[in-house]
């Protein structure tokens, strides 16, 4: 069995708040350690009233501190946002309080709207073009500092986090084969471009001292429960929250609804969410390891990240319980 691992969008209830959420992060981290997760990652987003994790490298802080085995990183980091030295000396004293576990993926997406990323950089200029250079020089600062070496991250230097491209296009493909870095794609919410970026990644993928062959992870929705209905009902807070953002109304996560008809009468919104959505795998064990194990048997992954977005706790924890049962 390939691993499955866990992206936590550490969602903000609708009648909850972000304290709430992060203990909500913290208990599903200890439950999925004890399932056999094998990573558990959190991203950056910003001015996102549903999403808690906002600043990233504490919440894996809190995740990694709270837990003993389970891998904890960042999927992802949106490098553009900062500077590389900075991402350096954050991992690096994340790897220094809990060897070995620290991961970090990153992407060039700003994880936000304009204006707040004008508030988060100070400047739009040139940040998205210079991704690469930002990437190998935060590389260089995790790797062992050369001689002479003016500018060192400490802690960070020598610690060799490994560092992952994050991607929905064929461009962090691209550039993962490049470097020889593994590759995270991101086909929970943009699937469309994912069969032709896993085969760029795999064609040209050049060797490198981080990786000897590629390495695919992919990302998928999962809601498992215990018969259909139940799946397909608990999905449905996922639906609105995906609907509420792609038209700018981003909000806290919903409870979920009987029925999501009445949410897709526009056409277009309809069209979009089944687009989106493409890569979601819904209901009973029975239903979801059929499902998923197509997706899996098609695209070959070295590894599968779930990220299951459920208003009801118990209910989250209990959708990875069945998906690792199902697994096995």
């Amino acid at each position: 069995m390939i691993p499955f691992s866990v992206l936590d969008l550490a969602p903000i209830l609708e009648g909850g708040d972000a304290a709430q959420a992060l203990a909500n992060s913290l208990s599903l981290a200890r439950h999925v350690e004890a399932l056999g997760y094998h990573r558990y990652w959190l991203a950056e987003h910003h001015n996102m009233p549903g999403i808690a994790s906002a600043a990233t490298s504490v919440v894996i802080g809190h995740i990694a501190g709270g837990t003993k085995t389970i891998r904890v990183g960042a999927g992802g980091i949106m490098l553009p946002n900062h500077a590389p030295l900075v991402i350096a000396e954050q991992f690096g004293t994340l790897a220094a309080l809990y060897p070995g576990r620290i991961d970090l993926g990153v992407g060039r997406a700003p994880g936000t709207d304009p204006r707040t990323a004008l508030a988060l950089r100070r400047t739009l200029e040139g940040d998205i073009e210079n991704f690469p250079q930002d990437v190998q020089e935060l590389i260089a600062y995790l790797d062992a500092p050369k001689p002479g070496q003016a500018v060192r991250a400490i802690p960070g230097a020598g610690s060799r986090v490994p560092v992952w491209i994050l991607g929905s296009s064929l461009y962090g493909a691209q550039l993962a084969a490049v470097l020889g870095l593994p590759f995270g794609f991101a086909s929970h919410f943009a699937p469309e471009q994912l069969e032709p970026a896993l085969a760029l990644y795999r064609a040209g993928f050049r060797p490198s001292a981080h990786l000897e062959k590629p390495y695919v992870l992919l990302g998928v929705n999962v809601v498992a429960a215990d018969s259909d209905a139940q799946g397909r009902r608990l999905f449905t807070s996922h639906q609105q929250a995906v609907i509420n953002l792609r038209s700018a109304r981003a909000g806290k996560l919903p409870p979920p609804v009987d029925d999501i008809a009445p949410f897709l009468t526009d056409p277009r919104i309809a069209a979009m969410l089944e687009s989106s959505l493409a890569c979601a795998f819904v209901g009973s064990p029975a239903t979801v390891k059929t499902a998923l194990g197509a997706f899996i048997a098609r695209h070959q992954p070295d590894e599968v990240m779930v990220t299951s977005n459920i208003y009801d706790h118990q209910a989250r924890l209990r959708s990875y319980e069945l998906l690792m049962a199902a697994g096995r």
